[in-house]
């Protein structure tokens, strides 16, 4: 029962956290609602304000444990940990594109959407979401320079400029498709993205 009970605290504040996300990501930060959060979890002010002292702490941690913690897994281990890190690279890109369930295409990315609306308006939000794209742009770096040793990238190739490029595109292919309401344009930006990649090897 003590077990129990001395994880409880972090499973409330990972629903809370879950709940969080959900609601911004529909709402965008400064419009999402507290009331919102609460209602979907059924936890009070209280349990919220224990964990979360301010809105804003709870948008960072969202940020910081949920979206990065997505592309972490996503991403950035797979590329990190695997053996053959240029072909991983497009074949998350290909899974990725396949990914077209209405949602994802009619909110976008929360990443990117985050980016729009508070890095011009609170610098914590802006340092938080600059260190996932540098985390993001680092990992692709160094999946193209491991390409590079085992011969598969063209020696010629910028490999920070391109793994730059990849998550510019990345974005904006999820950006295109949530301006147009358009599963296709996301699909077809990403197979662009992904011959992108192609024409860097060998």
């Amino acid at each position: 029962m003590v077990a129990m009970d001395a994880k409880q605290p972090d499973l409330t504040r990972d629903k809370l956290l879950r709940a969080a996300f959900g609601e911004i990501h529909r709402q965008g930060f400064q419009a999402a609602s507290i009331a919102n959060i609460l209602a979907d979890t059924g936890f009070t002010k209280g349990a919220l304000y224990h964990h979360f002292p301010t809105k804003q702490a709870l948008g960072l941690a969202v940020i910081e444990e949920v979206i990065y913690g997505y592309l972490d897994g996503l991403i950035f281990k797979a590329l990190g940990e695997s053996d053959r890190p240029v072909e991983t690279l497009l074949e998350i890109i290909s899974i990725s594109g396949a990914q077209t369930d209405r949602e994802s295409i009619c909110l976008g990315c929360p990443l990117n959407n985050l980016m729009q609306e508070m890095s011009p308006l609170d610098e914590a939000f802006k340092d938080c979401l600059n260190a996932i794209l540098i985390n993001w742009k680092g990992a692709v770096e160094q999946a193209l320079l491991r390409g590079k040793e085992q011969r598969v990238i063209r020696s010629d190739v910028d490999c920070g400029a391109a793994a730059l490029f990849v998550v510019s595109a990345w974005e904006g292919c999820v950006g295109t498709a949530k301006n147009l309401q358009s599963a296709e344009a996301y699909g077809l930006c990403m197979l662009q993205l992904h011959g992108f990649v192609s024409s860097l090897m060998i």
